[in-house]
């Protein structure tokens, strides 16, 4: 039986189902947030929602009979048990903030589908070095966040006035949004030679340490690709090894009955 259900889950269809449910999932989590739907129809979205839990609650359980133990090795599988089982908390008793992860069950699609685990994947392997990346960037933004303060807070305490206030401006000058017209230009009407701090900050910052991360996470998922396809290569070179293997048992075998021909019609005579 276990057998069974364990090549009945291995099937594609199986996955593709389950996957269709995290979708379908999803979907009626996104009309549940309208009040004019739930007047309308809301017994009916959350009777879906009951029985999606449901049929998820049943996988979970039947993934624990078939892996036992095995199941709580896998980081992915835990990563469901986890999801599914915030879905079942009640909403009550204070637990209303784990109702409202209950969305979280959308990102069961990444356990779900092979190519999303290998993004995952890779950028779980980037964070190793993404990690310098981080103190490199907390180093820029403590110095430049000092400097800010000191040159611009007295004329602009809302935005320079203390240090967190200073790293908050900066941190939106990095991601270039009203950078120019919402914050610097401003301060160059009473500091008009301020564009060198400004512009030398997004120098380091969006076009240099940002490209960094990008560079960092494209690398680890081609290093995540690469060891897929080698993965792949292994299991074809193991298939191939196996195949020339019971062909020269067959080879053996029939020149062992041509020898074993040619000796009986010897005898008789």
């Amino acid at each position: 039986m276990r057998a069974r259900l364990q090549h009945v889950m291995a099937t594609p269809l199986w996955e593709w189902s389950i996957a269709a449910l995290i979708v379908f999932n999803a979907l009626v989590l996104g009309l549940m947030t309208s009040h004019d739907l739930m007047q309308v129809a809301g017994p009916l979205l959350t009777a879906l929602d009951t029985v999606v839990i449901a049929i998820f609650v049943v996988e979970i359980a039947l993934r624990i009979y078939v892996h036992r133990l095995r199941f709580f090795r896998d980081p992915w599988s835990l990563f469901d048990f986890a999801v599914v089982a915030i879905a079942v908390v009640p909403n009550q008793h204070g637990l209303s903030v784990l109702r409202a992860l209950r969305v979280l069950r959308a990102l069961r699609l990444i356990s779900v589908v092979p190519t999303l685990r290998r993004v995952v994947g890779g950028l779980i392997a980037a964070l190793p070095g993404m990690g310098s990346i981080v103190l490199l960037m907390t180093i820029i933004f403590y110095v430049f966040a000092v400097m800010a303060t000191n040159l611009y807070g007295a004329a602009f305490p809302e935005w320079f006035g203390t240090l967190g206030r200073s790293a908050y401006t900066l941190f939106q000058i990095m991601t270039l949004e009203s950078w120019s017209m919402g914050i610097v230009r401003p301060v160059m009407q009473e500091f008009p030679f301020a564009w060198t701090f400004f512009v030398p900050f997004i120098m380091a910052t969006a076009f240099t340490v940002l490209n960094l991360f990008i560079g960092i996470i494209v690398s680890a998922m081609q290093q995540e690709h690469e060891a897929a396809l080698d993965a792949e290569r292994q299991i074809l070179h193991d298939e191939q090894a196996s195949i020339a293997e019971e062909m020269r048992a067959l080879r053996s075998e029939i020149a062992d009955l041509r020898v074993d021909l040619k000796i009986r019609p010897t005898r008789s005579d």
